[in-house]
């Protein structure tokens, strides 16, 4: 039977939601219900590249990256289960004009004791023969990187929560809040209204439908953003690391002994009509453009894929606060194509905030709900808007 009161209810069963009740239960909240409308990690974290990595332009970003980055490469010490890591390493590959920005993002990780650095084409040459560079190209280099697989995470962490007496509600889908007096007072579904005095949206795309009502709007915009899988030709490219090509505007990363998954476009999509496939010519242009970074995929060929939704915010960051104005409610929504390899950290921070009343393991503040009214949003040193 599912709880009809809870302590804390989390609204949705994607990575975030599902790390952050782990880390409730881990801090002795065991009395939470996690809600998720479908099967766990089915929406945005199911179709994700998955990629871990640490190349951002802000602090607050890169930090959460390389803390999580700990987390995913040990997890089955740290949080039990298996992560699916695998280190490959990560390459980014910058256009001249971006070289300014790649030197100061590579300063600013270093200062944080991040592993990364820049190299040269002859460098990399040792790290990665079988990518091709051009003149004037910057380059970097993070060891320590890799990919994890999303499902594996998600249930690894809903497992460790279970176990620790927390509840788990699949294919119950949340209806609304219910706010009064200036207050959360329950979450309404499908099966009836659990009473809690705590609740966190992390409903990816959907957020705003759930606060359908109460006068809370999240400033999300959906964006569909492709998947395509090539074959690899295993007799002369075993393996490769992954790569963020922003000069090309794509990224790419192994998938298996015989498959590269690649990455690409990002285009502004509603919700209930979004295409979940690939467009054909856009996977072939993506697959040229692969192929021109790594001439050995030129008998490659086109194996399907599948599109997401990234939930970007007008900053392309997330938003991890309290709602202005509603006691109990919080929320950890707009991660832009680039939650997945933050899970851990914001599980333990966003924990704090609802415990605690503030985040302690990291300064939250960057990722406030009111900077956008404030002017005060976060920016990218690229074009190239996922690498934020």
């Amino acid at each position: 039977m599912m709880r009809e009161t809870a302590d804390v209810v989390i609204v949705g069963g994607g990575v975030m939601g599902c790390s952050l009740q782990y880390h409730l239960a881990r801090q002795g909240a065991t009395r939470t219900l996690l809600l998720e409308r479908r099967v766990l990690g089915a929406g945005s974290t199911g179709l994700s590249q998955a990629i871990c990595r640490m190349h951002y332009s802000n602090p607050i970003t890169a930090s959460m990256a390389w803390d999580s980055l700990q987390v995913y490469a040990n997890f089955a010490e740290q949080v039990g289960g298996d992560s699916g890591f695998h280190r490959t390493g990560y390459l980014v590959v910058v256009e001249e004009i971006d070289r300014n920005g790649l030197e100061l993002n590579i300063a600013m990780q270093q200062e944080l004791g991040i592993n990364v650095g820049l190299v040269t084409a002859s460098e990399l040459g040792d790290l990665a023969p079988m990518m091709e560079t051009y003149e004037g190209e910057g380059l970097a280099w993070e060891p320590d990187s890799g990919y994890a697989n999303p499902y594996l995470v998600t249930n690894s962490y809903a497992e460790r929560s279970r176990e620790l007496g927390a509840q788990i509600a699949t294919r119950v889908a949340a209806t609304g809040v219910e706010i009064s007096g200036g207050r959360v007072q329950a979450v309404l579904t499908e099966q009836g209204r659990v009473a809690t005095g705590a609740a966190v949206v992390a409903a990816g795309p959907w957020a705003n439908s759930l606060m359908s009502g109460t006068g809370v709007e999240f400033p999300l915009v959906p964006v569909r953003h492709q998947v395509a899988l090539a074959t690899r030709p295993t007799g002369v490219l075993p393996a490769h690391p992954i790569v963020g090509d922003i000069a090309q505007s794509f990224s790419f990363r192994p998938e298996s002994p015989a498959l590269t998954m690649i990455g690409f476009a990002e285009d502004e999509v509603g919700l209930d009509n979004y295409d979940e496939g690939i467009d054909k010519a856009e996977a072939e242009d993506a697959l040229e453009r692969l192929v021109r970074r790594m001439p050995a995929m030129k008998d490659s060929y086109l194996r399907g894929g599948w599109s997401g939704l990234f939930t970007t915010t007008p900053d392309w960051h997330p938003i991890l606060d309290r709602v202005p104005g509603i006691d109990g409610l919080y929320c950890m929504v707009g991660f832009s194509g680039h939650g997945f390899k933050l899970a851990p950290a914001i599980g333990q921070a966003m924990s704090e905030l609802v415990l605690e009343g503030r985040a302690t393991s990291i300064d939250l503040s960057p990722l406030r709900f009111s900077r956008f009214d404030e002017g005060d949003w976060l920016s990218s040193r690229y074009r190239y808007r996922v690498l934020a």
